[in-house]
């Protein structure tokens, strides 16, 4: 019996699926220096709502303030054989900037001689008319620290003194977490995929005892880190559980990890950023070699409004603002 492998460019011979490096990685700056000049109004963000790479920096505009220095345009959540699409249908749009049809038609102005899988978040520059970058770690990070003239002093998602732990567990949460929902989605092998899956529950068992000790994953309050591992353990019960067989527990069955989503969850502007509808339709709808009927699920119910119980973890007593409802 042969496998059909979702993305078959990026699958080994022994079926584990591995990831396609970024294409671009421009850099916007202050100062001017990299070619990218960071100016209000001169750039905007190509996002989907369901996907967890595009969420991030989705989650860094909002929590930065950024909403009214760069532009964003959401993609329908629905990905065909032609990649992701501008089209009129709830929760999305056409593209206000070029009339692009499909996001791919930005990546071959920037790039015409470019055959790879067409991806989101793509932070375009509207001046030059072509992508700045397409990787989601340095938008996020852009995002934290080079649009400073407008950016909210108050939300410091980089701290200058936990850089360089930042960055480690940046890379710890993406080996075993972000992407490793995805290795055991994935994974076209027995043995591929149930590695996966064991290295996944070590590390959310990892990160439960962690989180017994301190509210955010650095202390008092959320960090870079807690918005890449908030976008994967938001998805986890609705959609990795079940569609991607990461099945030996929920993030419910978690005390410590639960009450952490919540917490995030329930941060001022965080839930607004939260689309389950686009998330669930996006990953039945799109993967039909692992879910063939396209039959999207009602559940999980989720209370995420719920009391989460962190405030005084780590000694702080700071209180988050309140979520919308949904």
């Amino acid at each position: 019996m042969v496998l059909r492998a979702q993305f078959p460019g990026e699958q080994s011979d022994e079926g584990a699926f591995v990831r396609q490096r970024d294409a671009f990685r421009g850099w916007v700056s202050a100062d001017g220096r990299s070619g990218f000049p960071a100016e209000a109004g001169r750039y905007h963000l190509y996002v989907s709502r369901a996907c967890p790479w595009a969420h991030r920096t989705i989650l860094g505009r909002k929590l930065k303030r950024l909403e009214g220095v760069i532009g964003m345009t959401v993609v329908d959540p629905i990905r065909d054989e032609r990649g992701w699409a501008f089209r009129e249908v709830p929760g999305a749009s056409a593209d206000p900037i070029h009339g692009f049809r499909f996001l791919s038609e930005a990546y071959l102005a920037t790039d015409p001689a470019y055959r790879g899988r067409v991806t989101v978040p793509v932070l375009w520059d509207t001046r030059t008319r072509r992508i700045v970058s397409n990787s989601d770690d340095d938008i996020l990070r852009m995002f934290s620290l080079c649009f400073g003239a407008w950016a909210d002093p108050s939300v410091d998602l980089y701290p200058n003194g936990l850089r360089t732990e930042i960055d480690a567990l940046n890379d710890w949460l993406y080996e075993r977490i972000n992407d490793g929902v995805y290795r055991a989605g994935f994974a076209t092998s027995q043995r591929v995929y149930e590695a996966a899956v064991r290295l996944l529950f070590d590390s959310l068992d990892a990160l439960e005892k962690r989180l017994a000790m301190t509210r955010y994953l650095f202390g008092p309050k959320p960090v870079e880190s807690d918005l890449r591992l908030f976008v994967t353990l938001i998805r986890f019960d609705a959609v990795y559980h079940g569609h991607f067989k990461c099945n030996l527990r929920r993030i419910v069955d978690y005390p410590n990890l639960s009450g952490y989503l919540r917490d995030l969850y329930q941060w001022d502007g965080v839930a607004e950023t939260v689309d389950f509808d686009q998330i669930k339709r996006h990953y039945y709808i799109t993967h039909d070699d692992i879910n063939p009927t396209r039959i999207v699920p009602l559940g999980p119910i989720q209370d995420l409004t719920a009391p989460h119980g962190r405030e005084a973890i780590g000694g702080c007593l700071s209180r988050p603002g309140r979520a919308t409802s949904h």
